[in-house]
């Protein structure tokens, strides 16, 4: 089974966000970069379970500067065998599925593997992508995923129950959670990763097709507001009038 998973470089969810140029450019001085968790929790240790059960090669990917190195090289430790970085800053989700499209389409794999989303931009977008530049099937969301010979099983949640898929391989789905346990990688896989090939190729040239025009943060929470346990007037009438969820 040789299976390429996407990851992605996010921010630690203890960071502080702030935009420069106008709110029109996310601020990244500071800033402590992870894997997108359901790209790492989910997807590649699935990946790397499956592989550890059946044997093949787990790759991981990403569209990325130099500062995606320190990540990959997380992903290495966890166990993935290699890694790819197609060297350019993606301006779009559009720019990463055509890139790493570009890059899978004549190397046979078996199936893509990637988070449902990232935690920065929750837009679940480079998957579906993906699949139809690779012209493949698309599973998404998808919760439990087992292999056998040719055929991929998955699982994913709908209203009211869940949804159980049978697809022919090659194929790419996005993982969410359930799909595997969180793994810390070893003083051995840390050792390892480091000499652990990873390959930086040259971008096709995908052109953006979106464009960022502002970011804007959340309005800030009210304060909390502390009701006697006596009082079940003025509780009732706080829900009632301001929270409004009776």
């Amino acid at each position: 089974m040789k299976i390429l998973v996407p990851i992605s470089k996010v921010p630690d969810t203890t960071s502080k966000i702030a935009f420069t140029d106008g709110d029109s450019k996310f601020n990244e001085e500071g800033i402590q970069w992870i894997v997108n968790p359901y790209d790492e929790w989910y997807a590649l240790v699935r990946a790397l379970e499956i592989v550890e059960a059946g044997g093949g090669s787990v790759t991981v990917i990403n569209v990325g500067d130099a500062t995606s190195d320190p990540v990959i090289r997380k992903a290495l430790a966890l166990g993935a065998n290699d890694a790819v970085r197609i060297d350019v800053n993606p301006a779009d989700s559009y720019v990463i599925a055509k890139e790493i499209a570009a890059y899978a389409a004549d190397k046979g794999f078996d199936m893509v593997l990637l988070g449902k989303e990232t935690i920065n931009y929750n837009g679940s977008e480079v998957g579906g992508m993906l699949a139809e530049f690779m012209n493949l099937p698309y599973i998404s969301l998808a919760s439990k995923l087992d292999v056998n010979g040719g055929t991929a099983t998955l699982e994913r949640s709908i209203e009211g129950g869940v949804e159980v898929v049978e697809v022919k391989l090659p194929l790419v789905a996005s993982a969410s959670k359930g799909m595997a346990e969180q793994r810390i990688p070893n003083m051995r896989g840390i050792m390892a990763a480091r000499t652990k090939p990873l390959t930086i190729v040259a971008a096709s040239g995908a052109q953006a097709k979106t464009a960022y025009v502002k970011y804007g943060l959340p309005a800030a929470k009210s304060a909390v507001k502390l009701v006697d346990p006596e009082n079940m007037d003025e509780l009732v009438r706080l829900l009632h009038e301001e929270a409004k969820s009776i």
